[in-house]
């Protein structure tokens, strides 16, 4: 989709967009934690905030899809119909994969605080590396596995850490594995499945997201007793905090495929790193958690491990170009 797209990409508007990423990312962490972990609205429904995202999601692709066959010249959006049988067939399956994401990532970020969040979920580069070996064939170069190896030791010492502040939630941190573990699967098939929709990442969003809003719905029943209690689940902020969220959600597609487009892969990466690192401080000093000189430690190794993943990776990628 694009809206009034800029032509020259000048320092202003790259740092604007990066900063709007940055901005974005970070207010829908917070508001997935306050809507799963706040005790003013205490209601457990992890599975059901990820089912609204993707209905908000979805309507809001829907309605620029009637906006740029109504007025063309100022809103585009690749055309498609996500009724296809063909169309179904094809994205469904990486659907499945989206919403094992998004339950795993809710469910991990509802147990584990701010803080220790990125780094319960960041296997995400040590299971990519596996899978596209197991997968696709593809061998790993010393370098990014000793990489790998960094982003692990900062895992551990993380949990070792985050046990002895007595903070440590195990289930949190399973769900922060399945977690990375899902989005390492979902990311290699969206390389497999983009040339399909001819490399429209706006479309496939929309695909999913549809998808997503129907395929939610059987495991919905698994919390139908909180559900039921229409009294929280109707309270103004909730509702306010779940739209709002929903819509950031879908921002974050948005300027993420746009931070690229005016920088590039690694400077996205960098960019995504920093900002994980600066969301980690933002969340010790609004919850108030002070840690340890080892605590931060292993976030530094593990941020620093990704990072040095990425730069070594598009080095090799530019050498074998």
């Amino acid at each position: 989709m694009t809206i009034n797209p800029l032509c020259s990409n000048n320092y202003a508007h790259i740092f604007a967009v990066v900063v709007v990423y940055w901005i974005v990312s970070i207010v829908v962490v917070f508001i997935n934690k306050a809507l799963l972990s706040s005790q003013e609205f205490d209601i457990n429904v992890p599975l059901f905030i990820a089912w609204f995202q993707c209905l908000v999601s979805a309507l809001i692709c829907f309605t620029f899809s009637i906006l740029s066959i109504v007025f063309p010249k100022i809103i585009r959006f690749p055309r498609g119909n996500p009724l296809q049988w063909q169309t179904i067939k094809k994205v469904t399956p990486l659907t499945i994969l989206f919403i094992l994401m998004l339950s795993t990532n809710n469910y991990c970020l509802k147990f584990l605080g701010v803080t220790f969040y990125y780094v319960g979920r960041s296997l995400t580069t040590v299971f990519n590396v596996i899978l596209s070996y197991l997968i696709l064939g593809e061998k790993t170069s010393m370098s990014c596995l000793v990489c790998c190896f960094v982003i692990t030791s900062g895992f551990i010492l993380g949990i070792d850490q985050e046990n002895l502040a007595g903070s440590f939630s195990a289930v949190g941190t399973v769900f922060g594995v399945l977690s990375s573990f899902s989005m390492a699967c979902y990311s290699i098939q969206i390389n497999r499945l983009l040339p399909d929709l001819n490399n429209q990442i706006w479309l496939l969003t929309y695909y999913n997201n549809v998808y997503a809003t129907v395929l939610f719905l059987p495991l919905l029943t698994l919390e139908a007793k909180e559900i039921s209690d229409y009294s929280k689940l109707m309270s103004r902020n909730f509702v306010l905090l779940m739209i709002v969220g929903g819509v950031c959600a879908l921002l974050v597609s948005y300027v993420t495929a746009l931070q690229v487009q005016v920088t590039s892969p690694l400077t996205h990466n960098i960019s995504g790193t920093a900002k994980a690192c600066f969301q980690t401080v933002l969340a010790s000093y609004v919850y108030h958690e002070w840690k340890s000189t080892l605590w931060w430690l292993s976030n530094i190794i593990v941020l620093g491990g990704s990072a040095a993943y990425t730069v070594v990776r598009n080095l090799e990628m530019g050498q074998n170009q």
